[in-house]
């Protein structure tokens, strides 16, 4: 492989046989080269490969500024987080969590603390993403001697969520309120009487989790089961009037207007998380 750019002593880009750059990395990989350069293969420590062309000149950039050590643990967290989960990841997040995480040491080095808003929203609602974040504190305890609050995990975990989705940040974060909204309006509406131990809770929350989802990137539920939903709403009048005022809040705080489908399988969940 031949250098196509040097873009400090330890990274330089190449081409693969399809047109594809890559971002190579390894201790004194650049040092002293030039653009049509052979590649030193035995220096090669980690390489990164995108499709998306302007993402890899974001990491380019990024990773020009930032210590080695930084992007290779940022790197080795995303591999975790693939592996665990075993979804599609957005390229993104090779952009997005290691600027984070540099972010987020220096940060702790210079002694400002930043804490989470949403931290026991995200333990909650995405609680795989949230392991991963807690051992992506532990990989860089262990790796780079820095400590980082555990506020961090909840960061980490929204990142792989963004990832995972392939929204940004702002919507993750809306999408997050939007479903502890919910479960407070139906908390309200039930005087706390919740089943929270039940499997029916745990389906509740994925179903809100995708319904948010669903709200944020304009899809909809499609159904044509009008006699079902009509059953529905004679039998469990309570849990009607509990989504109706569900319904008010999503149209008052996301302009959006929910269909009887969605408001038929709400109604459903709510029955199942407030049967005793």
């Amino acid at each position: 492989m031949q250098i196509l750019k040097v873009v400090n002593n330890n990274i330089v880009i190449s081409r693969d046989g399809n047109g594809v750059e890559n971002v190579l990395m390894g201790r004194g990989l650049g040092f002293k080269t030039k653009k049509g350069d052979l590649i030193d293969s035995d220096k090669i420590e980690k390489v990164f490969t995108m499709q998306d062309s302007k993402v890899s000149h974001r990491f380019q950039e990024l990773v020009s500024e930032i210590p080695m050590e930084r992007v290779l643990i940022s790197n080795a967290i995303i591999q975790y987080a693939k592996d665990r989960l075993q979804k599609n990841i957005n390229d993104n997040i090779y952009v997005a969590l290691t600027d984070h995480i540099n972010f987020a040491i220096e940060r702790v080095e210079m002694g400002v603390p930043f804490q989470n808003p949403f931290f026991w929203e995200v333990k909650k609602f995405y609680y795989q993403e949230y392991l991963i974040g807690q051992a992506a504190i532990r990989m860089i305890e262990r790796k780079l001697k820095v400590t980082l609050p555990m506020d961090e995990a909840a960061f980490i975990a929204l990142h792989i969520v963004n990832a995972e989705l392939d929204m940004d940040m702002t919507q993750i974060t809306e999408m997050t309120k939007l479903v502890d909204d919910i479960l407070g309006i139906v908390d309200e509406c039930f005087d706390g009487k919740i089943d929270k131990d039940s499997v029916y809770y745990e389906r509740f929350i994925t179903h809100l989790k995708f319904f948010s989802q669903r709200i944020f990137a304009g899809k909809e539920v499609e159904s044509d089961d009008t006699e079902f939903q009509e059953i529905i709403r004679n039998k469990y009048q309570d849990c009607v009037d509990c989504v109706e005022k569900i319904k008010k809040h999503i149209q008052e705080k996301c302009n959006h207007e929910m269909k009887d489908e969605e408001m038929m399988y709400l109604t459903v969940h709510i029955r199942r998380v407030t049967m005793r």
